[in-house]
């Protein structure tokens, strides 16, 4: 039988992309290869955020070549997007599949390997008809085997749940939003990735049901703009109806957003722990903060993008908030979570960027209490006009900025974790188990995002209830406590069905918005307590 192997390269999207084009050559009757040298199809799911990342897909394109000549090479995603051209023309790939076909790559792959043609498709605009960058150079024998349109034309949005190949038990990850709206001068991705679009609430309802009863306990729920999720929807909620607002002291239908979403999981599935990933500054609201903050089903961790603490530089990079905006966001945070991991990205040397304006993103860094960050020195994009600004900052100067800025997380969030030495910590067992010095151990992540070693061999998949002992290469060490943290999940289905509170709304006067909020504060609060 025919078998397939899919490497991804970059963000959570990706290998969400990455898991339904597995899925695809599946139900096609394909078998997924252990490894790369074993595989007839070999799929490069790349990343085009930073030149380096382009770099690391030519890398592993040669490496390809070099381990399992005869395979037929696939290169898809964003860097198939952004240069469909230049892909093609490098030695070794078979078929260039950019993110607008995705959703249809296995049977291109099929009809490239069994005719050498490509078949017609409604939906495929000529290669010539662009007129976008990378487009030209290669012959017409590579135009051929060439299948991007315009991205913005699309709507389709993969969605398959990602397993952690370590942890596939443990810990899936669900895409629920792709693209963005958004305009940041430095970045790429609304180029290669089209409009801001979401998996409708019941599909994604439906996702997390069937993951449930597969047994997962956690799972994280992510998109490229997360905190657009909904605003392309029609005007309604899960089973309760229409969201509302008020508009001129009427009740209208609004459309839903991020909060409903995650309530919604909260009241109509039994999912232990919910996980959210990255979350734009301006879309951390004072009721979602709250609605986090309240149920014990969803992880103690937001992730909240900075990329600078200068209000210079965030307007240059035609970012939505200003400093202060995102100091009283994490503070916010941190007074409604107090044991929260707080995590920040923040671009270091992003042109014209002077030693005063990187020192106020230092001092903003110093000040909150954020616990890590993901640094990133600027990487020019083509066709993004940061590319093009004046005054790029000496690559020697945006590293030794990224070191300052490393350096920095690495204190934060190690003094972070020695504040859990001698408590108890809630953790959820992973798959691996291995063994030092002191005897058998098995990994483990916490409510709020930290590594654990635990003494003894676990179950996977079991939350449980540790005293923390120690940190030690950057890892909690510690043993369980008596039981687990959190028994089966089954029962919160029904228990999500509050019955009517009217301790929040006035006895005079009781609508359908006050209604809904307090019935979400009930379901909120719900859940067993930890240990």
């Amino acid at each position: 039988m025919s078998s397939f192997y899919v490497e991804n390269f970059g963000c959570r999207a990706t290998q969400a992309d990455g898991a339904a084009i597995e899925q695809q050559f599946r139900d096609r009757g394909f078998d997924r290869a252990s490894r790369l040298t074993a595989a007839k199809i070999v799929v490069l799911n790349t990343c085009a955020v930073t030149a380096s990342a382009e770099q690391e897909a030519r890398a592993a394109l040669r490496r390809v070549r070099r381990e399992n000549p005869a395979c037929q090479v696939i290169v898809t995603g964003c860097y198939a997007q952004r240069a469909p051209s230049e892909v093609a023309a490098l030695p070794g790939v078979s078929v260039v599949v950019g993110n607008s076909h995705k959703h249809n790559l296995a049977q291109i792959a099929l009809d490239a390997r069994s005719e050498k043609d490509m078949p017609a498709s409604g939906s495929f605009v000529p290669i010539a008809n662009l007129g976008t960058a990378g487009l030209s150079g290669p012959d017409e024998s590579a135009l051929s085997n060439i299948f991007v349109s315009d991205i913005f034309a699309h709507t389709e949005l993969l969605a398959a749940p990602v397993f952690d190949s370590a942890n596939e038990r443990t810990r899936p990850n669900l895409k629920v939003q792709d693209g963005c709206n958004n305009r940041c001068s430095f970045c790429i991705i609304p180029s290669v990735r089209g409009r801001s679009r979401s998996l409708k609430m019941d599909e994604v309802l439906r996702e997390v049901r069937q993951l449930v009863a597969g047994g997962y306990r956690e799972l994280v729920i992510s998109g490229i703009n997360l905190g657009r999720w909904g605003r392309d929807l029609p005007g309604e909620t899960a089973e309760d109806g229409p969201a509302l607002s008020e508009a001129e002291g009427e009740l209208l239908p609004s459309r839903p957003k991020l909060e409903d979403l995650v309530w919604a999981i909260l009241s109509e599935t039994t999912l232990e722990k919910l996980r959210i990933s990255s979350v734009e500054p301006m879309d951390w609201t004072d009721s979602f903060i709250r609605l986090m903050a309240e149920s014990p089903r969803i992880a103690k961790h937001a992730h909240v993008p900075m990329q600078s603490g200068s209000d210079a530089v965030l307007r240059r990079m035609h970012r939505k908030y200003r400093p202060w905006h995102y100091r009283e966001k994490i503070e916010k945070i941190r007074a409604a979570m107090p044991t929260a991991a707080i995590g920040a990205d923040v671009m270091a040397g992003f042109p014209g960027e002077t030693a005063a304006e990187f020192d106020e993103t230092r001092r903003l860094i110093e000040d909150l209490p954020l616990t890590y960050l993901h640094v990133f020195t600027f990487s020019a994009r083509p066709g993004t006009p940061a590319a093009t600004r004046p005054n790029q900052v000496p690559v020697s100067a945006a590293r030794e900025r990224n070191q300052t800025l490393r350096e920095l997380s690495a204190a934060k969030k190690l003094a972070f974790m020695r504040s859990f030495v001698g408590r108890s910590v809630e953790a959820i067992t992973l798959n691996v188990v291995s063994e030092d010095s002191d005897g058998p151990y098995t990994e483990a992540l916490t409510d709020n995002y930290l590594k654990m070693r635990l003494r003894g061999r676990h179950q996977s998949n079991q939350w449980l209830r540790a005293r923390v002992e120690c940190v030690e290469d950057s890892t909690l060490r510690g043993s369980t406590s008596s039981g687990r943290a959190r028994s089966s999940p089954a029962g919160i289905q029904n228990s999500a069905k509050p019955a009517s509170d009217t301790s929040m709304a006035s006895p005079q006067f009781t609508n359908a918005a006050t209604t809904t909020a307090a019935k979400r504060r009930q379901i909120a609060a719900q859940g067993a307590s930890p240990g």
